[in-house]
């Protein structure tokens, strides 16, 4: 199906069909073992047949459906290597693809949104998509004056669409379960949910836009595409090549991926400083890596292209000052301060009394790439974060359950572990004290705030990997 199917028995039915294709599969795989196929290679079958089906759905049915499947593609870094095998190639192509929006479709909504005589407004136009989105596609064109220009234009009926797929989504969650073990998937589509209205709005995504192109023009490390004209339902910005994130993940250097690292990390601490917004959807599929008028000079130089602006946290005095601060502190080894801060920030709710050092130690696995000059961030590092507290058995695990993540430090966290995320697809070697000591307020002792009473980095990053709303997303 190439447009967007707006009935909500017919998109609930293709949703409803992925956990109960995996039912039929794990049948037919049944057949295979007891015909004398290995398990092994049966089981590789079933999971490539699963990824195949979850991107052909995902990616038929667009709206939150996609949303949600580019969301799992960021965390896969979290499954343990014999699952997350299969599933990469099929999610990863939820970051910079899915089936296109008929051409009449296409021009049906610029003629509503710009005039029936917007053909006008460029000289020229592609029909043919140059990659999609959760709630909208983007077509290349040369704007009437010359610059090239991307052209997102929104699916009709994706606001509906996509409160309706993340509904469905929620009712059967745990009937998802097995199309990525391990993982609490309920969390992550409600927060989804929660940001419907912003993104569905164009003119706030122009806005944060043209924000960030504004503060990081003629920066030697990020470019922000300009905003060029905004409607209800088409944005038009000017056009940004360069390579995609997800081909660096694949087939990237090692000096690329650790310079898209190094430019990652330092975009999402540099931009709430810079901007008062923090770019809230780091997954791959919205950046580039720009080598600019000298393609063949060091890679050192290469800057990075950030894309899509619909979901931002607002948080006009930047990241808060004590999440530096107790980062700190943790590393430090303070752990009364540490604790005492947990606590008066609703991340230990009153009824629940743990011990300090307890917490402590359960923190600082989490915080390693802070506590070294620099990092590899790697699959293998980040799937022993998520067993180490994903495991029901361990002390960890048992510890984390009974933290809390107050509401004002969920998206915080979520960009922060998306982000980490995407580092370990790269496999990338950072320099995240050097970004944290240039940009996290609180985090060099002599910007530390008095009286400080709010918690910080190291916990934003555990509450949700430890409580059981937050493993979801790590796997």
């Amino acid at each position: 199906m190439s447009d967007l199917p707006r009935k909500a028995v017919t998109r609930t039915a293709k949703l409803a069909a992925l956990p109960l294709g995996f039912a039929g599969r794990a049948t037919w795989g049944l057949g295979k073992r007891i015909g004398g196929r290995s398990a092994e290679i049966v089981g590789r079958e079933l999971q490539q047949r699963t990824a195949e089906q979850l991107f052909k759905v995902l990616g038929e049915l667009k709206g939150g459906a996609m949303k949600f499947g580019q969301a799992l593609s960021v965390f896969e870094s979290a499954l343990p290597e014999e699952v997350a095998g299969p599933y990469r190639a099929a999610l990863t192509k939820l970051q910079e693809a899915a089936p296109p929006m008929p051409t009449s479709t296409v021009h049906a909504v610029l003629a509503e949104q710009l005039g029936d005589d917007w053909q006008e407004l460029f000289e020229e136009f592609e029909d043919k998509p140059a990659a999609a989105a959760s709630i909208g596609q983007v077509h290349r064109g040369v704007w009437h004056d010359g610059r090239e220009v991307a052209v997102k234009v929104q699916y009709p009926g994706a606001g509906q669409a996509l409160l309706s797929d993340l509904s469905q989504l929620s009712r059967f969650a745990r009937l998802l379960g097995p199309l990525i073990p391990g993982m609490d998937i309920k969390p992550l589509i409600t927060e989804l949910r929660d940001r419907v209205s912003e993104e569905l709005d164009y003119s706030l995504e122009a806005e944060a836009q043209r924000a960030h192109a504004e503060e990081f023009a003629d920066d030697p490390d990020v470019v922000v595409p300009a905003v060029v004209h905004q409607c209800d339902q088409v944005l038009v910005t000017e056009w940004m090549a360069g390579l995609p994130l997800s081909e660096v993940i694949a087939d990237g250097t090692d000096a690329q991926r650790d310079r898209a690292g190094q430019l990652l990390a330092r975009f999402l601490f540099s931009g709430p400083a810079r901007t008062g917004l923090l770019h809230a959807d780091p997954h791959p599929g919205n950046f580039r890596l720009l080598a600019g008028d000298h393609p063949d000079g060091p890679v050192e130089e290469w800057r990075l292209g950030v894309l899509d602006f619909g979901t931002v946290d607002r948080l006009p005095d930047g990241l808060p000052p004590t999440i530096g601060t107790s980062l700190r502190m943790t590393l430090d080894g303070e752990a009364d301060a540490v604790y005492q801060q947990l606590c008066e920030e609703g991340f230990v709710k009153e009824s629940i009394e743990l011990d300090p050092d307890a917490v402590l130690e359960y923190l600082l696995p989490i915080i390693e790439p802070a506590q070294v000059d620099e990092f590899t961030f790697t699959r293998g590092w980040m799937r022993r974060q998520a067993a180490r507290v994903g495991d029901p058995r361990s002390p960890a695990h048992q510890l984390g359950k009974q933290l809390n993540l107050p509401p004002a430090y969920l998206l915080i966290h979520r960009v922060t572990l998306s982000t980490i995320g995407v580092l370990c697809q790269l496999g990338a070697t950072v320099r995240l004290r050097d970004e944290l000591e240039a940009w996290m307020p609180g985090f060099v002792p002599e910007e530390e705030p008095a009286g400080s009473e709010l918690t910080g980095f190291d916990t934003v990053i555990s509450a949700d990997i430890s409580e059981e709303a937050v493993e979801g997303s790590t796997a």
